[in-house]
């Protein structure tokens, strides 16, 4: 089998046309309605288990509609989960990996054919646009086929090394660690959770998958799906609640041997410290970004404002990888920052659910008060050019709806160029000598994803040569800083961005969640 990326929207656009994918699109929404309000539970070791407390979840779009109740677990449950876990590695850990491949690839089938259900999910969940929403679980699908083709292309990671000897043979055998916590955050409930679980999985491991609380759901049909395809009972435990309650517990439990996690670098920063107390046990993470974009004079302008618009503001940019910083040449600064205005402004903000709406609303409460506080900052500081408003009339009124915004003049060293900010806010600054936007971006802490947009070949390959980031992109429209393809762009960070520096997607991903095994035999 060979791996090929789904492209969803593409496929339609060549063989159906638009249209069909719209129709499928607006079925999903509507066929799913029918479980808006359903009790959920978790599931430790294939048994549906409730707590004595639960959550709400609601939708961002509008506050009003209730999606589903979720039981809102314990130290308890998660240590039940991890007994159930540790177990089931017995078994699954001595499973031929030919097996895992198969019962991955039945999952894979599973989800092309629930695609758009899932899809419509995501959109309700974190109000993700139909594009956007499709894009997520087609990396989904992606994450698992490419992890199976490199099962495969690797032999299950056993390799006949050399002997030392004519009456030896020997060879190098990867085999996994154990159970593994798996957390994950709610923009890509889709791609980055089952990204993640597989890694775990496909190489042997038991997880413990807890989803974050505003995108439970996904996480819950995922684990339905695993189930469909045949995964032993134990082998994936899902768990919902409190991140405190429940990641704490992962942390503290010595038969936990790794944690995979995606979200903010202090969370994770806590959790690489807290996991290594006992002693030294493995963390995966990713941790978020300050992403910048340098525009030079040799740029193809049209370009760069396409890219960087929509990796500035593509999902209301929360994106560990948005571009939030752009540093643009003196000579052409005005010219393109009044044609950036110009299209942001013409941005459709809305409802995620219509056709036309390119901006959703934010995840929660707590990002719209955030989204606040820092607007504050930027007119305190600096010149909004457009934007820097909330909108709560009409249609917005239940939401978290904010304007895309974009902030001149702002002091090169304010927290707005430092901070990560998981919102639509993008700061500008202009440079005089390219050396310098060089050094501007390389001065931050993060080092996730970068762009560039210049036709001179010695600013191209200066930039390569220098920039301090895991993900880069030269010239690119489809978006500046966004959108890494599995197989092709591996996705993971520099400095404070990560901790392995082994991208997800990418040929190196899978060996973290092995160890080696050398094994020599006497004739």
């Amino acid at each position: 089998m060979i791996f090929e990326n789904e492209h969803t929207l593409h496929k339609f656009m060549v063989s159906k046309g638009e249209e069909a994918f719209h129709d499928r699109y607006e079925e999903a929404i509507e066929n799913i309605k029918s479980e808006f309000g359903r009790i959920y539970t978790m599931i430790i070791d294939d048994k549906n288990v409730k707590s004595l407390e639960s959550f709400v979840h609601t939708s961002p779009m509008d506050t009003r509609i209730v999606l589903a109740y979720f039981p809102s677990g314990t130290a308890k449950h998660t240590e039940n989960a991890i007994k159930a876990a540790k177990e089931a590695f017995e078994s699954w850990g001595k499973t031929d990996y030919n097996k895992r491949i198969e019962l991955c690839r039945n999952a894979a089938d599973i989800m092309v054919r629930r695609k758009f259900e899932l899809a419509a999910w995501i959109s309700y969940e974190n109000g993700k646009n139909r594009y956007e929403a499709i894009g997520d679980i087609d990396e989904a699908i992606d994450f698992i086929r490419y992890y199976s083709e490199q099962m495969e292309k690797n032999n299950g990671f056993i390799v006949q090394t050399k002997s030392a000897y004519p009456n030896e043979k020997s060879k190098s055998i990867m085999k996994p660690y154990g159970v593994w916590g798996v957390i994950s955050p709610f923009n890509f409930p889709a791609a980055i959770l089952v990204g993640m679980s597989i890694g775990a999985l496909i190489t042997g491991n038991t997880i413990v998958l807890k989803p974050s609380s505003d995108a439970p759901i996904i996480g819950y049909k995922f684990a339905e799906i695993m189930k469909e395809a045949g995964l032993p009972a134990g082998v994936l435990n899902f768990i919902t609640g409190s991140a405190n309650k429940i990641g704490k517990t992962i942390v503290d439990s010595e038969d936990v041997a790794g944690i995979v996690f995606t979200g903010s670098r202090e969370i994770g920063y806590k959790i690489t410290k807290e996991f290594s107390k006992m002693k030294p046990r493995l963390v995966i993470a990713e941790l978020g970004g300050k992403n910048p974009v340098i525009v030079t004079e040799n740029a193809d302008l049209d370009k760069a404002i396409e890219g960087i618009l929509k990796a500035a503001f593509g999902y209301s940019g929360q994106k560990c990888s948005a571009c939030s910083r752009v540093y643009v040449q003196k000579s052409i600064k005005d010219k393109f920052v009044e044609r950036l205005v110009e299209k942001t402004k013409n941005l459709s903000i809305g409802n995620p659910l219509e056709s036309n709406i390119f901006i959703g609303p934010l995840i929660n409460s707590n990002a719209y008060k955030n989204y606040q506080k820092y607007v504050e900052l930027a007119f305190r500081d600096g010149t909004v050019l457009t934007g820097g408003s909330t909108k709560k009339d009409g249609d917005f009124k239940y939401g978290y709806y904010v304007e895309p915004t974009i902030v001149d003049s702002l002091p090169k060293n304010h927290r707005l160029f430092r901070e990560e900010l998981f919102m639509p806010i993008l700061c500008v600054a202009d440079y005089d000598q390219f050396d310098e936007a060089l050094g501007l971006c390389n001065q931050s802490e993060y080092g996730l994803t970068a762009g560039i947009y210049s036709n001179k070949k010695q600013e191209v390959e200066r930039f390569l040569d220098n920039i301090e980031a895991g993900v880069v992109y030269v010239n690119r429209d489809i978006s500046a800083t966004t959108g890494a393809i599995v197989g092709s762009q591996s996705f993971g960070g520099w400095k404070d961005s990560g901790t392995t520096g082994k991208g997800a997607g990418g040929p190196y991903y899978l060996t973290q969640f092995m160890r080696e095994q050398s094994q020599t035999c006497v004739e």
